[in-house]
This record gives structure tokens, C-alpha cells and sequence, in this order.
């Protein structure tokens, strides 16, 4: 889930339109056995796990969320019956100080929240603590460059998601954490690095 992507901002003359789209979508996401190649969504860890996402759906809807889609514990049969699992979830209307929204869920669900302009979505996006990775979706590839290098985020990705490459960095920035994992900078952790400072002494006429 760390780059699961929990926050989705749209613009506003489209935000009802994308939200009709994933409440009819979402709910035929598959979930069963992570180890069935099918399986889009797996069990969460434990009780424990599936019990804090249940608690963050509980304080969404404390704050005034809006439960799209999902929201429960799904009915699976067969094997899948004593699983930990719980339904891909959409919420909207969340305020921006919601804790659901700025918090790491750590679960299958999904905000969503609208903006007016490139201007308030930056902001948006860069109001958490977090900032491991960002993905904007735009035609305009002067857009695509100026708001990607506005986004507090170690990696962004344009018009793709989850897009890894062992020649690209991938870390994050804030509370995401420091340090690079691939290209070249990852190598950066299997080094140690010597100053040597040498100071020479003042040579004189006599000296010399």
C-alpha cells in the first residue's frame, strides 16, 4: 500500500462524472487469494489491520465522507470465508483537514476530492506529510513538467502509475522517508565516504 495512490484529486467539471465511474467500477475489482494471478486486491495482514482500515471508513464518516461504494466486510465464499478482507472503498466530500485524508490508511481505500485550478490541486496535493510518490494525468506536456516539478513527491508520474524502472530513483521526501532505491543513486548506501583535509605549513624565503 505505500504507493497505492489513497488520494484522487479531479477537476471539479469532472468530479461527479469520475465518481459515477469508479462507483460502477470498483465494486467488480477482484479480490481472492494474493496468490491467484486474477486477484487484484488481497486479504488485509490480520484482525488487527482490517479492524484500524474499519475504523478510518467509521471517522470518515464522522467527518462528513461520503461512502460511494464499499464501506464493509465483503461476502466471500469457499476458501476465502475466514480471510481478512474488506471492499474496495470510495469516499468523497472528505473536509481537507480530514484525517482519512492526510492519515496512511494502509487499506483498499480511496478519497476523492476536487479542485478549481492547477493552483489549489498543487496545494492539495502537497498538504500532507507524506510525499513518496504523485501521478498527474493531463494532454498538456508544458503542464505535465511545470506541476510536476511543483509536487513534493521523491516521484511522479505522468499519464502511467506504479511505473518502476531499476535506472529511475524511487524514494520519497517528508515523512515518506530519505535515501534512493535504484539507478544510480541507490549505490550511494553501499558507499562510505573519507574527507582528507591537508593544510600545508607557510614556507618562508629562508625555507626556501
Amino acid at each position: 500500500f505505500c504507493m497505492a495512490g489513497p488520494r484522487l484529486l479531479v477537476a471539479a467539471e469532472i468530479h461527479d462524472t469520475v465518481v459515477d465511474i469508479l462507483r460502477h467500477a470498483v465494486p467488480g475489482v477482484p479480490l481472492g487469494d494474493p496468490r491467484d494471478p486474477a486477484t487484484v486486491i488481497g486479504p488485509m495482514a490480520g484482525d488487527q489491520h482490517r479492524k484500524k482500515v474499519e475504523e478510518y471508513v467509521a471517522l470518515a464518516r464522522q467527518e462528513g465522507g461520503q461512502i460511494i461504494t464499499g464501506g464493509e466486510r465483503p461476502e466471500l465464499g469457499g476458501d476465502l470465508t475466514d480471510g481478512f478482507y474488506y471492499a474496495p472503498t470510495v469516499i468523497t466530500g472528505l473536509p481537507e483537514d480530514s484525517r482519512v485524508v492526510n492519515e496512511e490508511v494502509f487499506g483498499p481505500v480511496l478519497t476523492v476530492q476536487s479542485f478549481a485550478d492547477e493552483d489549489e490541486a498543487v496545494a492539495l496535493a502537497n498538504s500532507t506529510a507524506y510525499g513518496l510518490a504523485a501521478g498527474l494525468h493531463t494532454s498538456d506536456l508544458t503542464r505535465a513538467h511545470r506541476v510536476a516539478g511543483r509536487l513534493e513527491a521523491g516521484i511522479v508520474w505522468v499519464n502511467d502509475w506504479a511505473m518502476l524502472d531499476p535506472a529511475v530513483p524511487f524514494g520519497g521526501v517528508k515523512q515518506s522517508g530519505f535515501g534512493r532505491e535504484y539507478g544510480p543513486e541507490a549505490l550511494e548506501a553501499y558507499t562510505k565516504v573519507r574527507s582528507v583535509v591537508i593544510s600545508l605549513p607557510p614556507t618562508t624565503q629562508e625555507e626556501s
